[in-house]
């Protein structure tokens, strides 16, 4: 479609203006006062100068503000520029050079980072700060203030070649900014509504987006939760944005840390219908506090949830099994990238479950080898996932994008960094990400499968699996397994276990069991972390 994404939300606004946008705790945005905030904050954007195109950085956590300057950035026709909260100094100051970006909107506990890095910023032409307790930094402006004294900015025509762009951390190197335009990646978003609801009759045109609208308060409101940050892309990607183009409403928790039970009240209070998660490490605790409430006979009323997302970190039988026992909810397993979107899918229900990372592939995606000869099904040979994207590129760094992107038989491909073998059927199994494959005595071991066979033993809750240096074989396969049982395993006892398992050149020759397993709020792994845990342990 001829659109883009501001006009797609004012659309909506201006459809379901009275009907509630964003909620988190107390706070209640309409769609209009959504819209209203934007737009104010679009002015701010246009008042100090900042130029077409320019960059708008949020380093924010979950907040209406994070959802406002997104909305409001596209109204101005600018870009805004996702920025991870965990970041400190140096990796702030990296971020905001590599992405040129002209206006720095943070919540007040990160400003003390801010502060540091003031000197090294030469192109920030404003500070936004929004207050959650932290010290005031005297350079900035507070976000109300912001809102209180500019007037919305009136409605401008835009173009579908607008610049959308999330960075990505990925699993090794620096951030890097994928780009797309917002034409078709909001095309993409739309579509995307066939994943639940296969009868949405999907707009084609920007006549289509109202009686669409219409027609999904009815057939699929969407009351959302997105358990994982807006600052990467399943968060706002598959939790908040879809809900934003729909008319649905997206509820935000309050605590910077995921808490399952602060989760399962607001499902309770707001009768939330959608939940979006990354995989296993948000998963257990959501089953861990069901089960708290049972014991206690005060068990969650969860009947209003009809769909559970996940995407960006394995999501295993055992633990989706658990959760399925336990709604009616069905359970989307989605296997994507930021680069090239949702690209396979598995889905599970009460007494329909599935093998963990076992997917249907989307018509888009195929799985070729590193010569490019597409693998054949049921030939047990490996190969990559090379999925048709919307994304064209990272965002001034040409060498990358050169190796990442490719033409495929005259189309436009993203090597996803997934390695797969193909059944007979046609469905794919992952076997994990290529760039964190070990190379043992010439054998190839991905992480993942050794992680989630660990995973299984019923006293393990968490597993990160890496490659370190070793004189005969290269690399030696070595993990870090996280345990709060009674009876913690040996080392020893979980390789005696693996053996009826995995191959004996896939079994860790190091397996350090600790209290807990380090991941990023998103859930994705922290190899780092593991592999630092690992050398510092001399196990």
């Amino acid at each position: 479609m001829e659109i883009d994404v501001a006009t797609a939300w004012e659309i909506v606004s201006d459809t379901v203006s009275d009907d509630t946008a964003i909620v988190q705790g107390d706070r209640r945005l309409s769609y209009r006062e959504f819209d209203d905030s934007a737009a104010r904050f679009a002015s701010a954007l246009n008042r100090v100068g900042v130029t077409l195109q320019g960059k708008v950085a949020l380093y924010l956590y979950n907040s209406p503000e994070y959802l406002i300057c997104q909305f409001g950035s596209f109204k101005n026709r600018s870009v805004p520029v996702n920025v991870n909260y965990r970041y400190l100094d140096d990796e702030l100051a990296y971020l905001l050079e590599n992405s040129d970006s002209e206006v720095l909107v943070f919540h007040s506990s990160l400003g003390d980072r801010v502060a540091r890095v003031q000197d090294r910023m030469t192109t920030i032409k404003l500070y936004v700060e929004v207050d959650d307790g932290g010290n005031h930094l005297d350079s900035a402006m507070t976000f109300s203030e912001l809102l209180a004294t500019h007037e919305p900015q009136a409605r401008q025509p835009r173009a579908s070649d607008d610049l959308y762009m999330m960075y990505t951390g990925g699993t090794t190197g620096m951030p890097k900014g994928v780009m797309s335009h917002q034409g078709p990646y909001i095309t993409g978003v739309y579509a995307a509504s066939s994943l639940t609801v296969p009868s949405a009759k999907i707009p084609t045109s920007v006549d289509d987006i109202v009686p669409f609208i219409r027609a999904m308060s009815v057939i699929d409101k969407i009351v959302g939760v997105p358990c994982c940050p807006l600052m990467h892309a399943t968060g706002l990607g598959v939790g908040a944005v879809p809900a934003l183009t729909r008319g649905g409403t997206v509820v935000l928790l309050a605590n910077h840390h995921f808490d399952a039970h602060e989760l399962w009240s607001t499902v309770e209070r707001e009768r939330v219908s959608h939940i979006v998660i990354v995989g296993d490490p948000f998963c257990r605790p959501m089953v861990q506090a069901l089960q708290e409430r049972e014991s206690d006979d005060r068990p969650y009323d969860i009947s209003s949830v009809r769909a559970i997302l996940s995407a960006g970190a394995i999501w295993s039988s055992p633990v989706k099994e658990a959760l399925a026992e336990r709604t009616s909810a069905t359970l989307h397993d989605l296997l994507g990238s930021t680069e090239g979107g949702i690209y396979a899918l598995s889905v599970a229900a009460k007494q329909h479950s599935v093998t963990t990372a076992h997917f249907s592939l989307s018509p888009t995606t195929l799985v070729i080898t590193e010569d490019n000869r597409k693998v054949v099904p049921g030939s047990g040979e490996s190969g990559m996932i090379a999925s048709q994207t919307q994304t064209f590129g990272y965002y001034k760094d040409p060498e990358k994008t050169a190796r990442t992107f490719r033409e495929i038989d005259s189309m436009h491909y993203v090597l996803t960094g997934d390695w797969a073998t193909v059944e007979a059927d046609g469905s794919i199994t992952l076997l994990g990400r290529g760039s964190g494959c070990i190379n043992t005595g010439g054998e190839k071991v991905y992480p993942e499968e050794v992680e989630e066979a660990i995973k299984r033993h019923p006293a393990i809750d968490d597993c990160l699996v890496v490659g370190l240096p070793d004189e005969r074989f290269g690399q030696r396969v070595a993990a870090v397994a996280g345990s709060q049982s009674l009876s913690v395993p040996t080392s020893d006892e979980l390789r005696l276990w693996l053996k009826e398992q995995l191959s004996s050149f896939k079994i860790p020759r190091t397996i350090l069991v600790t209290s807990s397993v380090k991941r990023a709020p998103n859930g994705k792994a922290d190899y780092k972390w593991a592999r630092e845990t690992l050398e510092a342990s001399n196990e």
